[in-house]
């Protein structure tokens, strides 16, 4: 997509740029694919809870491709692609464990895995690499635990994750094979849950599928494999790029990150408005597919149109958000888009944020004089994936 780029290839992910928030306009995604950019912070909150704009329609027999190279997200039968009472039922099966009373209930567990990944890394030799030592295992750590995955392979996890989002770093060939083996894997969790079940979140996912027909065991073992992927992906990757920006560009606001866990939540929601998780490479945002004639900010949409709801320009409209650096602990004027809005609010939206206030409140106040020993034009970077982060992140205190 032509109008979708960043200043140059490799930057860290807070110099990405994106088209500035304007009317919806038409563009290509680069299989060829014509689609119309959402990029209004306005609009796009009414395309996200407009039901005549939805995800399951992107799988009908007419639907033009999207993607060359098969992901986890491409599936009809996953949640993600799932509308109306459908996607509700299977939605309801999980939702009352990512609730924000049920999330502060874990904040105890979550920031003891945060302090015993810290006193370990602690003991590493300097230059210590970040990224294996801290801000890979955590979100992997806490997904594991909260479905009952301590015994499982992490080695096994980030090989199917990687697989599951790949942007083209791995053939169709080798996206299908590891999906069929981690989809295989699902179905032999549930099928043990439903023999002992435990009290972890698979088993609470077996037993509504259970008193559920409608929830057939394809679906179960899709929404616990997306759960597995997105339960670790995007915090890992938020993680790694916001270390980038606090250690590069806004050193000077480390130090305030130790003050209080509430000074870490604030920063958290600036990072997460301002650093970009993927750079839309493949896919310039969230798909949507029109299926009614619709107005989006004054410009009419055909039905059976593709839909690009480009929530990082949203979450930069100035309209919205004040241009500039952000004053990391300032409140957000209006909540952020980073998760989606609307029936396809992202589930994991609140633990994410837990992990993220948590990892980078304890990090500041265990390490205050942390250091790159990395520049911005040094960093590995793990890409060909929907989402970009550091590969290896070497730091000194």
């Amino acid at each position: 997509m032509t109008e979708h780029s960043t200043s140059r290839p490799l930057c860290p992910m807070h110099e990405v740029t994106f088209p500035e928030s304007g009317p919806p306009r038409l563009a290509t995604l680069p299989i060829g694919t014509p689609v119309w950019v959402i990029s209004r912070y306005a609009d796009v909150r009414q395309v996200l809870m407009d039901s005549r704009f939805n995800r399951s329609s992107l799988y009908e027999k007419d639907a033009p491709r999207l993607l060359v190279v098969p992901n986890l997200l491409d599936d009809p039968d996953g949640l993600v692609n799932q509308d109306g009472p459908a996607h509700q039922r299977l939605r309801h099966t999980v939702q009352r464990a990512f609730t924000p009373r049920a999330i502060a209930r874990w904040r105890p567990w979550v920031s003891s895995v945060v302090e015993t990944l810290l006193d370990r890394f602690a003991d590493q030799p300097q230059p210590a690499d970040i990224i294996e030592g801290f801000t890979r295992p955590l979100p992997v750590s806490v997904i594991c635990r909260l479905m009952g995955l301590d015994h499982v392979d992490r080695e096994r996890i980030r090989h199917w994750a990687d697989h599951a989002l790949s942007g083209g770093a791995h053939t169709a060939e080798e996206v299908t094979g590891a999906m069929r083996e981690f989809a295989s894997f699902g179905a032999e969790l549930i099928a043990e849950r439903r023999r002992a079940p435990g009290d972890d979140l698979v088993s609470r996912l077996v037993a509504a599928g259970s008193a559920d027909p409608e929830i057939g065991d394809r679906k179960l073992v899709r929404l616990v494999c997306g759960l597995v992927v997105a339960g670790h992906e995007t915090t890992m990757t938020a993680l790694g790029n916001a270390v980038v920006y606090l250690l590069t560009e806004r050193r000077g606001a480390w130090a305030g990150l130790a003050k209080s866990q509430a000074a870490a939540a604030a920063a958290v929601e600036q990072i997460l408005r301002t650093i970009p998780l993927s750079e839309g490479r493949l896919l310039p945002g969230l798909i949507r597919r029109a299926v009614a004639d619709a107005e989006v900010g004054g410009v009419a949409i055909p039905a059976g149109s593709v839909v690009a709801v480009v929530t990082n320009s949203a979450n930069q409209d100035p309209e919205v958000y004040p241009p500039g650096l952000p004053d990391l602990f300032a409140p957000l004027p209006a909540p952020g888009v980073v998760f989606g809005a609307g029936p396809h609010h992202c589930l994991g939206a609140w633990l994410a944020r837990l992990e993220l206030e948590l990892a980078l409140h304890h990090l500041s106040a265990r390490f205050p004089h942390l250091r790159a020993e990395f520049t911005t034009d040094t960093i590995e970077w793990r890409a060909g994936q929907m989402t970009r982060s550091p590969r290896r992140l070497p730091v000194g205190w």
